[in-house]
């Protein structure tokens, strides 16, 4: 609890303070209902003097030796190296993640950090020549400024580090709005890090708040010039309009639908292993999870037998327990919406292969098949531990069906021919695409991003230097310019 409350608060301009609005949000574990924190929400007031303080300290940051900044992002990574069991209980207490997810997700975040220390000496410049006698052209890659992150509750560590590490590596300043279902994994706690790791005060700072308290201030505050959005295609396209309608850069990583697609010659129980873990890592709430799992006629009776029988044995439970595989959703609501859901789909006509009930916020798996084609369940995102199982006949028919959501973030292909699967992956609408592996991959070297209603622009490696940084071109005249008019 004391780690908690130690980090429950806002963090601005190297201070830890208490907001100053007139309500609190709640800190609550998922799983029992223990309140872990109350943090009173940061004003529109604090929004300005946070991203205030940001500018302030960047201008002297992006002039600091980026072999300075390295270190910097060095010592982060040997202090996340030490508190990894406590970070690993925080993501278990806070989200309701089972200790393989946290595990997971420190190990993604460290790996993210230690590409950011590479990050920092990265960008470079060019001299490009010119038809102008005399002329030298350089183009100088430099920070942004300041950048605006937004990120969600499910992997909330690793999806803000990933934004802030290298927004920091590169000479930029932060100010983070972490989701209000985990304010501390996604917010406090990388504060923490970093201010311990020796970062100067003002350029990173976090705010717990809420719309319904600022409005669209974060967004739409003159000094942001990239906003980094993780969350629903809903939330998205508003945070999108408003950038773009000002002008600013937006990143957006938004929902999903993706299909993990089994061809007629794939090694079925590899193909298996992959699909349960696709749709119910993390009880389903990830937006690359496999809502959709396609599987041709002609191999469909052996996969959805082996398939069921390990849905079913699936244990749903306490996630601080290791032999939990399930654990809760993150709140009441999504509980009772994923049930409302299940039931809808039943109503219209689908049958239950697997039941799942719900218990509280434990929401066990469930495997619907036999969806009418113009169910809305196969057009929309399911962030819980529901798959939908579908056959298809030879592979055009797989692509259609793949192909026919609004979303195109993820999706997998399992073949025994992998030039075939590459050929199938090459015909769907997705920013990523896996062969003959889960749809759920992060690598901080490969563009990360969607297509369609999932999202604009990408991060990781090169992605993240060019979506953090900005070209300016200078030019330089050695002789002399003949002016006339």
């Amino acid at each position: 609890m004391s780690f908690f409350n130690e980090l429950a608060n806002q963090y601005i301009d190297g201070e830890w303070r208490t907001g100053s609005g007139s309500w609190d949000i709640i800190d609550f574990n998922p799983y029992n209902g223990e309140k872990l924190a109350a943090i009173t929400v940061a004003t529109a007031q604090e929004v300005d003097e946070a991203y205030r303080a940001a500018e302030r300290a960047q201008r002297i940051w992006a002039d600091t030796n980026p072999y300075e900044r390295r270190l910097v992002l060095e010592r982060a990574l040997r202090i996340t190296d030490e508190l990894t069991e406590d970070i690993i209980g925080a993501i278990i207490d806070e989200l309701g993640g089972t200790r393989l997810k946290a595990e997971y997700e420190i190990r993604c975040a460290k790996d993210f950090l230690r590409e950011a220390i590479q990050q920092a000496l990265r960008p470079e410049g060019r001299i490009l020549p010119s038809p102008v006698d005399g002329k030298e052209n350089r183009v100088y890659r430099l920070p942004v400024g300041v950048i605006g992150v937004i990120s969600p509750f499910n992997f909330p560590f690793l999806v803000t580090m990933k934004s802030v590490a290298p927004a920091l590596a590169l000479g930029n300043a932060v100010v983070v709005k972490p989701n209000q279902n985990a304010p501390v994994v996604g917010g406090g706690l990388i504060a923490k890090i970093f201010e311990e790791a020796g970062l100067p005060a003002g350029l990173l700072n976090v705010l717990v708040t809420d719309i319904a308290e600022i409005g669209d201030a974060l967004i739409a505050h003159p000094v942001p010039k990239v906003i980094s959005f993780a969350g629903s295609d809903r939330v998205g396209r508003h945070v999108g309009a408003t950038a773009g309608g000002l002008f600013k850069r937006a990143v957006l990583e938004l929902s999903g639908n993706s299909a993990l697609v089994v061809l007629d010659d794939a090694d079925i129980d590899y193909a298996v292993d992959a699909a349960v873990f696709s749709r119910f890592v993390y009880q389903g709430q990830v937006c690359m999870a496999a809502n959709r799992i396609l599987v041709d006629r002609s191999v469909a009776p052996e996969f959805t037998e082996k398939f069921i029988a390990k849905v079913a044995a699936l244990r749903t439970g306490d996630p601080r327990d290791p032999a939990t595989q399930i654990g809760p959703v993150i709140n009441t609501f999504q509980a009772d919406a994923l049930t409302a859901l299940v039931d809808q789909a039943i109503a219209e006509g689908a049958t239950a292969l697997v039941r799942g009930r719900t218990h509280g916020n434990l929401v066990e798996p469930t495997v619907l098949a036999g969806l009418p084609d113009d169910s809305p369940l196969l057009a929309q995102e399911i962030f819980g531990p529901v798959a939908l199982l579908m056959t298809f006949d030879g592979e055009e028919d797989a692509v259609r069906i793949a192909n026919d959501s609004p979303y195109g973030l993820s999706g997998a292909v399992h073949t025994a021919d992998a030039e075939r699967g590459v050929r199938f992956a090459k015909r769907i609408v997705t920013g990523m695409f896996h062969v003959n592996d889960s749809t759920i991959q992060d690598d901080p070297l490969v563009a990360f991003g969607g297509e369609k209603f999932s999202g604009s622009g990408r991060l990781n490696g090169d992605a993240t230097v060019e979506a953090f940084t900005t070209q300016k071109w200078i030019s330089i005249q050695h002789g002399r310019t003949e002016f006339s008019l």
